[in-house]
């Protein structure tokens, strides 16, 4: 039995090291991309890389793990000779990932996925046009090189001596501890006990993306890469390419500020907040025809403000309302961009033009920040400080999310209080409104849900009413908008404009005066309205439109699983991609929008499949 268990965890810890050492093989290749990087950098690369490296190891002890178990019972040799041929195979598959890995990211800049396969079954010829014969001989003399190095290295370790033979009773005892032990491996496989499981963002931690993609475990954003990226090239094919791209072309901001476009802040650089809250909808504002006596402070920030009263959530969950968001990258019904840290790079993305032009940059989260991929899409967008539920101490962790909203203000609020450091740009998203709605010591509304959604609009008034008393106060500006659709009422219905009506609100002592905008927008448009008003170009953002501009072509537009709407004032069209149906079709103009969405739609998985 001790031999038996000793082997499981040797199997564990060598995939581990090996693991850990390609790292700064990895960084030593391509020494001309970190020859500047110190030696703490090599250290950081490795600490970051640690949990992924224990994922991918635990993923490759299963079947060794099982082996084991079954020669607990049996001493056949078959079961040795399979022994062997895992460890063959997986020092060819180890040897290719990493040597392919190796040689590609010279050419294109992000870690091993299913890029490379896709282009060899599609056209070998093609795929390999551009290598000469001998570079090409030279990689297979390196790949056999390196498997056979990392087949000897697991001979020596985990073969050489003998697989335990059976003892003359069954080991029941073995194959138990065995099988609890394989069981266990799921936690490094998923990442931990943490909210998020294991993601290749889960490694990003600095502003210089060699560093997060040499903590990258290859192995792991290969196989994956398998598993959860959609080939986008061919979905949503409703019109022929001059069709689309003639109808698309009524739908783009091509302006980029001007005397036509509303100034509506007394400063071109003022501090900025935007405040994400989590599943905010219009029908919890009375002022907007929604319940009263929950948002009460949304209700008075919309008179003492700017209020949107035509706008519209891009979709139904937080990874790609906060793409929207922060890059004006609409939803897609089927997957979200943010899973892809090597797409999310090449986005544009307001906070990092407003980093290029002087502002100081920090986010906010009470939660795990790095469920789906969160952490590495924020450092993308340019925030090297991100404040998450581990900055908080054990006693303010009082959700299942993390840190409620209450003391998330707070933090937010110490920070702009104790830092001088202007103009900011701070981003507190919000948690608390989320299911299970469960709030700390705040009970005015019998109604769970509806309770939960007035602490966070109480925490939200709160930390305005504070930063009033701010000198920045006259110089800040906040952006209030929900991260996507409301959940209340619960049974609204999904294809209806009111599922996606959310407030867009203004307010701050940089706003000039209050007023209310009727424009359909969506937040994709945050992004072209905020940067003109800052007297920022917005050209780098495709999708969205300056809501201040009127030469701007203004409409709502969202996504569901499989569906996708356009909202005018004219025509209000819900289409079903997957029936190819029209779901709902309202206005003065019915069907006049279909075309518009489903060409917007098709538009979009071109720019996604191209990134």
């Amino acid at each position: 039995m001790k031999d038996r268990l000793i082997l499981f965890f040797k199997t564990y810890f060598l995939f581990v090291l090996i693991f850990i050492i390609m790292k700064p093989l990895f960084m030593l290749y391509h020494h001309a991309l970190y020859h500047t990087v110190s030696f703490v950098d090599y250290l950081q690369v490795i600490c970051h890389g640690f949990t992924m490296d224990l994922s991918v190891a635990g993923y490759l002890t299963v079947i060794p793990a099982i082996i084991l178990i079954i020669s607990s019972f049996s001493n056949r040799p078959f079961i040795k000779k399979i022994f062997i041929g895992y460890f063959v195979i997986i020092s060819l598959l180890l040897s290719f990932i990493y040597v392919v890995d190796m040689v590609l990211y010279s050419f294109w800049g992000f870690r091993l996925d299913n890029t490379p396969i896709y282009y060899f079954m599609t056209s070998p010829k093609d795929a390999i046009a551009s290598v000469s014969f001998w570079y090409s001989l030279s990689g297979f003399v390196c790949l056999a090189l390196v498997a056979f190095l990392l087949y000897l290295l697991f001979y020596y370790v985990l073969i050489k001596r003998r697989i335990p033979m059976k003892i003359p009773f069954h080991n029941y005892a073995a194959a138990f501890i065995l099988f609890i032990l394989t069981l266990a491996l799921f936690i490094p496989i998923r990442g931990g006990f943490t909210t998020s499981t294991m993601n290749t963002g889960r490694v990003y931690y600095s502003s210089n993306q060699q560093l997060n993609h040499a903590a990258i475990n290859p192995c792991f954003s290969f196989l994956n890469s398998f598993v959860h990226e959609m080939d986008t090239r061919g979905q949503y094919r409703f019109f022929k390419e001059e069709e689309a791209n003639r109808l698309f072309a009524q739908m783009i901001d091509t302006s980029d500020g001007g005397p036509d476009v509303t100034q509506v802040l007394s400063s071109r650089r003022p501090n900025v907040i935007v405040v994400i809250l989590e599943s905010f909808s219009c029908k919890l504002m009375q002022t907007m025809g929604g319940v009263p006596n929950v948002a009460v402070n949304m209700d008075k920030f919309g008179q003492e403000g700017i209020l949107f009263t035509n706008f519209m959530a891009n979709s139904f969950r937080t990874d790609r309302g906060v793409a929207a968001i922060l890059a004006a990258y609409p939803a897609q019904p089927t997957t979200s961009i943010m899973k892809y840290p090597r797409k999310t790079e090449q986005l544009p993305m307001f906070p990092k033009v407003m980093k290029t032009a002087g502002y100081d940059l920090k986010y906010y989260y009470g939660g795990d920040a790095d469920f789906t991929n969160m952490r590495s899409f924020l450092v993308n967008a340019g925030f090297v400080n991100i404040v998450s539920d581990k900055d908080f101490p054990l006693s303010e962790r009082l959700s299942k999310w993390g840190a409620p909203d209450g003391p998330v203000f707070n933090r937010a609020y110490a920070d702009i209080k104790n830092n001088p450091k202007q103009p900011f740009l701070k981003i507190v998203q919000t948690s608390s409104s989320h299911e299970p709605y469960d709030v700390p010591n705040f009970y005015r509304l019998k109604d769970k849900r509806l309770n939960a959604f007035a602490y966070a609009d109480s925490c939200l008034g709160a930390f305005v009413n504070k930063l009033r008393t701010l000198p920045a106060w006259k110089n800040t500006l906040i952006v209030l908008v929900p991260d996507h659709l409301g959940v209340y009422p619960p049974d609204i219905d999904n294809y209806s404009f009111e599922r996606y009506h959310i407030p867009l609100i203004m307010l701050g002592g940089a706003i000039r005066q209050p007023m209310t905008v009727p424009v359909y927008g969506s937040q994709i448009d945050i992004a072209a309205t905020l940067l003109s008003q800052l007297g920022l170009s917005h050209k780098v953002f495709t999708f969205s439109k300056d809501l201040f501009n009127p030469k701007s072509p203004h409409f709502g537009y969202s996504t569901f699983p499989n569906a996708c709407c356009m909202v005018t004032p004219d025509d209000s069209v819900f289409f079903n991609c997957e029936s190819n149906k029209v779901l709902s079709d309202k206005g003065k103009k019915r069907s006049k929008n279909l075309p518009y969405a489903k060409a917007y739609l098709q538009k979009l998985f071109d720019d996604l499949s191209k990134r």
